[in-house]
């Protein structure tokens, strides 16, 4: 199986709407490794590693978000390497 990275920056209302806590739950649920943070410009930056397919399904979430985000934009930066990871973080 091929691992996959994608790297996301997802502008909108995605602060403050547990953004960060409901990727951990879904990336977890499809077991994915990787990343998720907020950034001082108000948007959520995300690092995904997995498979072709669970990628692609978060990536598809992201685009909605939780019940409270507002998605306005999704960037992808696919095959954008920035190491391998076991597990899922949110990071401060």
């Amino acid at each position: 199986m091929a691992m996959k990275h994608v790297h996301l920056i997802i502008s909108g209302k995605v602060q403050g709407v547990f953004f960060r806590a409901e990727s951990k739950l879904m990336a977890d649920r499809l077991g994915l490794g990787g990343w998720v943070k907020n950034v001082r410009s108000g948007d959520v930056e995300m690092y995904l590693c997995g498979s072709e397919i669970q990628v692609r399904k978060m990536v598809l979430w992201c685009q909605q978000g939780p019940a409270r985000a507002k998605v306005e934009q999704v960037q992808e930066a696919w095959d954008c390497d920035l190491g391998f990871y076991a597990s899922f973080e949110i990071l401060e």
